[in-house]
């Protein structure tokens, strides 16, 4: 461990800074969830105290469609959307790219225009009351079909939605194997149409699944790719193709990809030329905040201030935020 004096929560929380990485269906409160359960008749899968003690990443996927069953109304969903941009505030950050996968939220399959148009209208209002903008990467779930992938790439095509910037893909490589071919269409289709792309991928696999992400999926950017630095040579390749990587520590701890914050690989890819960025993955559920994460890296890493100022400006450039927004952000970063 590093001794060196680590910046303040209050420094750390006035760094201007992007979230690249971050799932709506990672930010329920237990309390929130504990509500609409009784409202609904619902039974609870564990007791409210223990409701985020999960087993490992599958029972976390369980527990998220669990949790997105329950908002099943505009208001719900909404409100979870507001509440996400609070926290992004809260965080110091000036812009968030959210992930949001329609197949874990059953009372909105078949109804995807009307499921963006909620998450808007709680993005809107969040922006109206001087809340960070976020922009929504809607996401594919691995182990659907391609012809899944077609018709969600051809309805974000025709919804043409202001608020949708990206394609996304996630879920558990380990589970479903290798899916960069069935997807690569979809993919093509996506970055034609002027969405950007963003893949799950080296989380529960190895690099190779961040090597398919790149040459069958054209990636902009990757979320987790932390088991890169077991390929030397993909290491080179993101670097040469300065794709970034959307890391998520205390989510890789969490969920088992390493024992110890000393052994994640972030300062490793730092260092070695990648463009890494520090996010949250799934809040709420992780226990997780942006400035605890930026906290956990800078005092096991001993990173400075000229270190954190080049993560800062890392998040916002691999951002899928309006120039205007990235602009403004880059400026209050030179003042940090």
């Amino acid at each position: 461990m590093h001794t060196l004096q680590s910046p303040s929560v209050e420094r750390l929380r006035a760094l201007p800074k992007a979230e690249v990485h971050a799932h709506l269906e990672g930010c329920f409160e237990s309390a929130l969830l504990e509500q609409w359960a009784k409202q609904a008749g619902v039974p609870m899968p564990r007791p409210a105290e223990r409701l985020f003690a999960f087993e490992g990443l599958a029972d976390f996927l369980h527990f998220l469609d669990w949790a997105c069953g329950l908002a099943s109304t505009r208001q719900r969903l909404a409100e979870l959307a507001y509440s996400y941009s609070q926290r992004l505030a809260d965080g110091g950050a000036g812009y968030a790219d959210v992930i949001v996968n329609p197949t874990h939220w059953p009372a909105w399959h078949g109804r995807l225009p009307e499921m963006i148009d909620a998450i808007d209208a709680g993005l809107r209002a969040a922006e109206q009351d001087g809340l960070p903008p976020v922009g929504l990467c809607i996401s594919l779930l691995r182990t659907q079909s391609a012809d899944a992938a077609a018709e969600l790439v051809d309805a974000l095509v025709a919804l043409k939605h202001p608020r949708v910037v990206a394609l996304s893909i996630d879920g558990n490589e380990a589970a479903a194997g290798r899916t960069g071919p069935r997807f690569a269409q979809a993919f093509r289709r996506a970055g034609a149409a002027g969405l950007r792309r963003t893949v799950h991928a080296g989380e529960s696999s190895g690099p190779e699944g961040v090597r398919d992400a790149i040459e069958l999926l054209g990636a902009d950017r990757i979320d987790h790719g932390v088991r890169a630095i077991e390929d030397p040579e993909l290491v080179g390749l993101l670097v040469d193709r300065q794709i970034p990587l959307g890391i998520c520590p205390t989510s890789n701890l969490k969920l088992g990809v390493y024992p110890r914050i000393e052994d994640h690989p972030i300062d490793r890819l730092r260092r070695a030329g990648v463009l890494v960025s520090i996010n949250t993955d799934d809040p709420v559920l992780l226990g997780a905040s942006l400035v605890g994460e930026y906290a956990l890296c800078a005092q096991a890493f001993g990173w400075s201030d000229d270190d954190l100022r080049a993560l800062a400006r890392h998040s916002i450039d691999a951002s899928f935020a309006s120039a205007d927004t990235k602009a403004s952000l880059v400026r209050s970063l030179s003042q940090w």
